[in-house]
């Protein structure tokens, strides 16, 4: 048997069709890049499954973050500049994970 490809990720792309999505996992360059340039990014895995797969990964997901942080008594959060990179704004980003 082969062993598991086990793969680094520090960004990921989602892409969503009308029959199933495609999730780019993505690794950023190593060295500095200039102000005002993009950052080289590799591709290192791309997993392509149905959007019933996606729902329920993203429920079990929720499900054991939260577990996670009720166990350990842990807020698992994001620093605010990332999450306006991603265009996600803080009183939402509570909301969802809001007990």
């Amino acid at each position: 048997m082969t062993e598991p490809t086990d793969v680094y990720a520090d960004q990921f792309q989602l892409n969503l069709g009308p029959l199933g999505c495609t999730l780019n996992f993505q690794v950023s360059g190593a060295n500095p890049v200039a102000p005002g340039t993009m950052p080289p990014i590799e591709r290192v895995a791309t997993i392509r499954l149905s959007l019933q797969h996606l729902k329920a990964m993203a429920f079990i997901f929720h499900k054991q973050i939260v577990a996670y942080e009720s166990q350990t008594q842990l807020n698992i959060g994001l620093p605010i500049d990332v999450l306006r990179a991603m265009q996600i704004r803080q009183e939402d980003w509570e909301a969802f994970w809001r007990p």
